[in-house]
């Protein structure tokens, strides 16, 4: 039998350990990670292997040769482009004419594969996947199999809405070869988004095997470390090169010609590996540490938990916990490096430096004598693990997110995009988006975009031009609500809708490769300005409301408007509708520090205090975007999101009597009942901008709404406007003769209760696979987290996206029976907590 070794990737996430070298060929424990597999691979009798390669090829084909030296039969396929994991095994189909092994070289596993092989045949399955339970399934594929073990769902890099369960892809197949002619030649496919789910579609014989064992997706530097570190604490075991010292209660291993200065070793602690010709001078102390070819530790040197590849010189005195040191890096006396820190290749750090956890530092580095460093050193710039939370990069203005790293950015995002199209580029009042907007424009015209720049300008307007035509993709920066020092940069597409995961994590590749595309000096992109972006806007605001209604009414309103670019449109625009305008801080600042929570609070109660002494008939608060609205009633209540939500639904309904309502999951039964009565649908989803406005992009669609009082509606545009609900909330009043007041008393609500509890990410996913094992005998739905049906109650348990944290929110007819059901289910999570924490 044959395995195929995935080993052509590009190892991005793992820089800059993979800077030099392909991912498979990183040393774990002194010997290439790919070793390992062909070393498992041979212990179940496969000894022929086909190797797909792709970077760096030469650097495989060099080390391993024919495989004589290790005990094996190579063959090497180079496809000549990226054709995906499917497309790529095509390649090599003229080598795999029997029953094969596809596994990924740069996994450590102790898996039984002759027990895979076994349930494949048992099974008569044309493919067998590989499946295991673990911690945090967000980053792999998640598998749902029935009691026969045949797989009946994927679900490719869920959210933790999404999350059903832990088991998850191991990227380790058993495939008759039959199965490649389901790919075509020479085209880009992938196992887990086409092949397998078009198997599953046709009720292919798809298997889904279960093994248990040791298996880590060695992807991040992280999970590098994590992986050594339980090889030390012996996890899993795997071939170590050298002698093994007679020393018990310790695991010392020398290679050939391997010195301690210390005869007796005992100054080596734990699990510690020498390798050839390297040397342990004078009183120098390691604890669980691998060294590789023809390293040299100086005296009183302090090690632990440390990886050192070959040719690394560390030199007296210096302290070294947790970090990695790839090869020929240099090390000055009394330096100390932190958990989590990576030194690449040829860096040379000077006397007494100061390495801060988790830094990252690039090849051919020089880090001055006495210097602290404390962010990550890439040619000169920062490097984030993460861009990207959802559609937006949010960081500390000035601090993490800077003009260099702005401009960056600009031009990752322009690099994704076709050279010559257009971008809308907007901002808010604040002085620091400006500097960063401006940055990032640089960024994008040096790949040739254009740049259509509507300067300071309310998020709705920038996403309804975006609704019609012209642009290719929008971009806004605004002072974060949550956090008045930072920044957040969101990005948009054609529609004007948040762009999806996957544009941002394409996004995210050309950033951290650093392949942006670089036009000729004649062809940057250009700069324009729309000066009628607001006349488009009006245009259709004016068109999308019964003005006749409004008019007749002619309201008496407060609008607070929040210092915001809202107060130079929406007061003109509602008292050309007929309205009295009472405005509140219209003057718009470039100074906003942002409000606290405390003083929100004070400025809705200010507002509703004006709202009862002038006898307005509403009053509305304008979140500093444009897009969040809190909505005030005469007698000057003011509505929490979910009566807002209601109250609106109900207006909606009473007015229009047809068509569809586009909830989230979380939202009361209320929503349903009022739908219903008046002859309406509702369609529920995940509580999300992406997932909200794509649902109401149905030509039915009245009305839809987040939990965090982002209203939709799209007969003017299907983006969240907080402008627009001010001025159709007042319409709906109008045209149905009913008070804010009496609209929000006409609405029957049940009890309603919401409960974070907290819970690491490492949980999440056996938490949603317990609580899904609990639903079994009952109704229940899966659009985002687990909603459980209890008779005429609810209840919905939901992991946080972003945030330790799970969310139990329930209702029931009585505040009694809503209370009990959270406490029920605060109970049942804290107890799989600890279920889950004692495995």
């Amino acid at each position: 039998m044959k395995a195929v070794i995935m080993a052509g990737g590009f190892g991005t996430r793992i820089h800059p350990l993979t800077i030099n070298m392909p991912k498979p060929m990183i040393p774990l424990f002194n010997r290439p990670m790919m070793l390992h597999i062909m070393d498992l691979l041979k212990e179940h009798g496969i000894n022929e292997m086909v190797l797909l390669l792709y970077h760096q090829p030469e650097v495989i084909k060099n080390y391993f040769g024919d495989g004589s030296e290790f005990g094996v039969r190579i063959t090497y396929v180079t496809p000549l482009e990226d054709f995906g994991t499917a497309g790529a095994v095509k390649q090599a189909a003229k080598y795999l004419k029997e029953r094969f092994v596809i596994i990924s070289g740069d996994l450590l596993t102790d898996f039984d594969i002759s027990a895979a092989l076994k349930f494949h045949e048992e099974r008569k399955a044309e493919a067998t996947i590989v499946l295991t339970s673990v911690k945090d399934p967000l980053q792999f594929g998640v598998v749902i199999t029935d009691k026969g073990d045949r797989i009946t769902k994927f679900l490719e890099k869920p959210g933790w809405g999404e999350v059903f369960s832990d088991t998850i892809n191991t990227g380790i197949y058993v495939l008759e070869p039959e199965v490649l002619e389901r790919i075509p030649d020479n085209e880009n496919r992938d196992w887990s988004k086409d092949v397998f789910p078009a198997m599953l579609e046709e009720k292919a014989a798809l298997f889904g095997c279960s093994l248990q064992g040791y298996w880590q997706d060695v992807g991040n530097t992280d999970a590098y470390l994590e992986a050594c570190r339980d090889v030390f604490a012996g996890k899993i075991q795997i071939d170590l090169p050298g002698t093994r010292a007679p020393i018990e209660n310790r695991r010392i291993y020398l290679g050939q010609d391997a010195q301690v200065e210390q005869k007796d070793l005992s100054l080596l602690e734990g699990m510690v590996v020498i390798g050839d010709n390297s040397q342990i001078k004078g009183t120098a102390r390691l604890k669980n540490c691998i060294l590789g070819r023809n390293c040299t530790i100086e005296d009183g040197v302090e090690l632990e938990d440390t990886i050192l590849w070959r040719n690394v010189y560390v030199r007296k005195g210096s302290r070294i916990k947790g970090a990695t040191l790839c090869n020929s890096v240099q090390i000055g006396q009394g330096v100390v490096i932190e958990e989590g820190a990576v030194i690449a290749d040829e860096t040379t750090v000077g006397d007494e430096a100061f390495i801060k956890k988790d830094v990252k530092i690039w090849p051919r580095k020089l880090v001055e004598s006495g210097a602290i460093v404390t962010t990550n050193l890439i040619w000169g710039e920062k490097w984030r693990k993460s861009l990207y939370d959802g559609a937006l990069v949010r960081g500390l203005t000035n601090v993490e997110l800077t003009p260099e790293f702005s401009a960056k950015l600009g031009s990752a995002f322009g690099s994704t995009l076709p050279k010559d199209s257009f971008i809308l580029c907007g901002r808010d009042a604040v002085r620091s988006s400006r500097m960063l907007k401006r940055a990032f424009v640089g960024g994008l015209l040096s790949t040739g975009v254009n740049v259509i720049d509507v300067k300071m300008i309310s998020l709705p307007v920038l996403r309804y031009k975006l609704t019609t035509f012209g642009e290719v993709g929008g971009v806004h920066f605004r002072q974060s609500p949550d956090d008045p020092a930072a920044t957040e940069i969101i990005f948009y597409d054609a529609d004007g809708v948040e762009v999806s995961s996957s544009a941002a994590k394409g996004i995210e590749r050309v950033y951290y490769k650093e392949n942006f595309r670089r036009v000729h000096h004649s062809e940057p992109g250009g700069i324009s300005e729309l000066p009628r972006i607001y006349d488009y806007y009006r245009e259709g605001y004016r068109r999308a409301l019964d003005r006749e209604a409004l008019r007749a009414a002619a309201p008496k309103v407060v609008v607070d408007l929040n210092h915001s670019p809202a107060g130079d449109l929406l007061p003109s625009l509602l008292n050309e509708l007929g309205c009295e305008v009472i405005e509140l801080n219209s003057h718009v600042s470039e100074r906003a520090s942002g409000a606290t929570p405390e003083q929100r609070k004070r400025a809705e109660e200010q507002l509703s205090r004006i709202v009862v002494t002038l006898g307005a008939n509403a009053g509305f608060w304008i979140g500093p975007s444009g897009e969040r609205c809190v909505l005030i009633d005469e007698r000057g209540e003011i509505f929490s999101d979910i009566d807002a939500l209601c109250t609106l639904a109900s207006l909606v309904c009473r007015a229009e009597g047809r068509g569809e309502l586009v909830a989230p999951v979380p939202a009361p039964q209320a929503v349903e009942a009022l739908a219903q009565a008046a002859g309406l649908t509702v369609t529920r989803t995940k509580n999300d901008g992406r997932a909200l406005v794509d649902a109401a992009k149905n030509k039915n669609v009245q009305l839809g709404f987040s939990m965090e009082g982002h209203y939709i509606f799209p007969a003017f545009h299907y983006n969240f406007d907080g402008m627009f609900t001010v001025a159709k909330t007042l319409e709906l009043l109008a045209r149905t003769g009913q008070t804010l007041s009496a609209a929000r008393q006409a609405v029957k609500r049940q009890a309603y209760r919401h409960i974070r509890i907290p819970c690491s990410f490492d949980l999440k996913g056996g938490i949603m696979r317990k609580m899904s094992e609990d639903s079994v005998d009952h109704e229940a739905s899966f659009i985002d987290g687990v909603k459980v049906q209890r008779g005429d109650a609810w209840v919905l348990m939901l992991p946080d996206q972003h945030q330790p944290v799970a969310h139990v929110i329930a209702e029931a007819d009585n505040a009694a029976e809503a209370d009990r059901l959270v406490e029920e289910y605060r109970h049942k999570l804290e107890e799989w907590k600890k279920e889950l924490l004692s495995q």
